[in-house]
């Protein structure tokens, strides 16, 4: 009887947490170096598009973002493939980035590195931008305080 209480508990404590939605978005945004020229290019791929950089052909098959509060923020899904000369595919790469360490999955070649820089939804709301504020005011607020500044 106490092990079917502690079941009924323990299930109940679990279904209390609850994980934020990933938020799938279509494009994802990519940073590539291409090292001869050290030469360092954003680019863009519509979700399960392929896009050229290079002799590369880059394809991400998701990129989804997650609210601050929870890590990684920014994931994809990529495969590369580099063309050779004879014009056949050879896959380099297949498996997650993360925009928030580039260094940990992006790809590392003897010409190009490419890297998950962001995803992006272009249909969605920019976000909301925090206004300056007026020195001007704050100094007024200072000069007429009747108290003394801190130490």
């Amino acid at each position: 009887m106490k092990r079917f209480a502690l079941v009924l508990v323990s299930l109940g404590l679990t279904s209390t947490f609850s994980f934020a939605e990933d938020i799938h978005n279509p494009v994802a945004v990519f940073a590539g170096l291409e090292k001869v020229m050290a030469v360092t290019t954003n680019f863009e791929a519509k979700i399960g598009e392929e896009v050229k950089f290079g002799n590369l052909i880059v394809k991400a098959e998701v990129c989804n973002t997650k609210p601050i509060t929870e890590d990684p923020k920014t994931a994809a899904f990529v495969e590369i493939d580099e063309i050779g000369k004879d014009g056949d595919k050879k896959r380099l790469f297949s498996g997650w980035m993360f925009a928030e360490s580039p260094g940990l999955n992006g790809l590392e070649h003897p010409v190009y590195d490419v890297w998950l820089a962001g995803c992006r939804d272009p249909n969605a709301p920019p976000p909301p931008v925090e206004a300056e504020p007026d020195l001007s005011t704050l100094q007024d607020q200072i000069e007429n305080s009747d108290q003394a500044p801190p130490d």
